[in-house]
């Protein structure tokens, strides 16, 4: 029986979908299955699965649900003890499933693994080895932008990238899917998080190698959307999962953060989009819930607070140092 289904959320993705699914039909590895779940496309990019790729299950979704119910809806259908995630905009290497599976199943402990993301059209640039958090509210791709001979080495990440990431489906069900108020942005941040309370780990896996076109579905690095939906999802993150005492001892840190980022997306004339993120962020708080805090993970608590702290300085320096 097979281990691993991989979840592709399709939105728009005419343009690359067909580059992706022929990716996975030259794996090595060969024992997965493959679902494509559909958010309300009318490009034409679900009939290219469906015509062109039978091997692959497609799943149609009467409107556009987001990034976070596509996938809870393609682990939902899945049975396999292990889910991997792929942007629709991605081209992986015919190792890729294979090494992503090792990973993961080298400790009971890991929750998900984070591939070795580059950069499509600059292949020798990073575009993701894992997610980061930091202190100051910011959630980060490591590396991105960097050389990709710098970033060889497996190690500890606090997140991994939704767009190329294998999770552990035992973990799912324990501290619960993708959460769907997120819509998209962060979600997987958020569910990292969630792992790291728990005292799982994420990984970062240097072996698995996917390229990554970036904004395949929005189009551009930052518009109202993607500003508006990520300031939402930053609050959202540190209401939902720090504890009240952590929130008051980050907040010099946090009112630091999302001021810096207030006034840079002021100048650059999304001031606007981000206010009425932060807006809605704080309403969205209201709505949900918060994960449950229990004193048997105090000391998950404390790593997670360290990692936080020394996050900001690797931001600092991934800011005002390009290699």
């Amino acid at each position: 029986m097979s281990e691993v289904t991989v979840i592709i959320p399709n939105y728009r993705g005419a343009s690359c979908i067909r580059d992706c699914m022929e990716a996975l039909r030259s794996q090595v590895f060969r024992d997965f299955s493959t679902i494509v779940v559909d958010n309300a496309s009318h490009d034409g990019s679900a009939e290219i699965v469906e015509n062109d790729f039978p091997e692959a299950r497609l799943i149609r979704l009467e409107d556009n649900f987001g990034f976070s119910r596509a996938v809870n809806e393609g682990i939902k259908a899945s049975s396999t003890p292990f889910v991997l995630l792929l942007n629709n905009d991605t081209k992986a290497e015919n190792d890729f499933v294979g090494n992503m599976l090792e990973a993961i199943k080298a400790d009971e402990k890991i929750f998900s693994v984070s591939g070795k993301m580059l950069q499509m059209l600059s292949p020798d640039r990073i575009d993701g080895a894992g997610d980061l958090y930091s202190a100051w509210g910011w959630a980060f791709a490591r590396g991105k932008g960097k050389k990709s001979s710098g970033y060889c080495k497996k190690t500890d990440i606090f997140a991994a990238c939704g767009g190329a990431a294998i999770y552990r489906r035992s973990i799912l069900d324990e501290i619960g899917w993708f959460d769907e108020f997120h819509f998209a942005y962060l979600e997987d941040v958020d569910i990292g998080y969630r792992a790291r309370i728990m005292g799982y780990r994420n990984v970062y896996e240097p072996a698995a190698v996917v390229y990554h076109l970036g904004s395949g579905a929005t189009g551009s690095r930052y518009n109202d959307f993607k500003v508006r939906i990520s300031a939402r999802n930053n609050l959202y993150i540190i209401m939902k999962n720090m504890p009240a005492l952590q929130i008051f001892i980050n907040l010099p840190f946090l009112l630091a953060g999302f001021g810096v980022k207030a006034l840079f997306f002021i100048a650059t004339g999304y001031g606007r989009a981000y206010l009425s993120g932060i807006k809605r962020g704080y309403l969205l708080c209201r709505e949900s819930k918060k994960y449950p805090y229990s004193s048997r993970n105090l000391k998950n608590y404390f790593r997670i607070q360290l990692e936080l702290w020394i996050n900001c300085i690797k931001r600092f320096t991934d800011i005002f140092y390009t290699g």
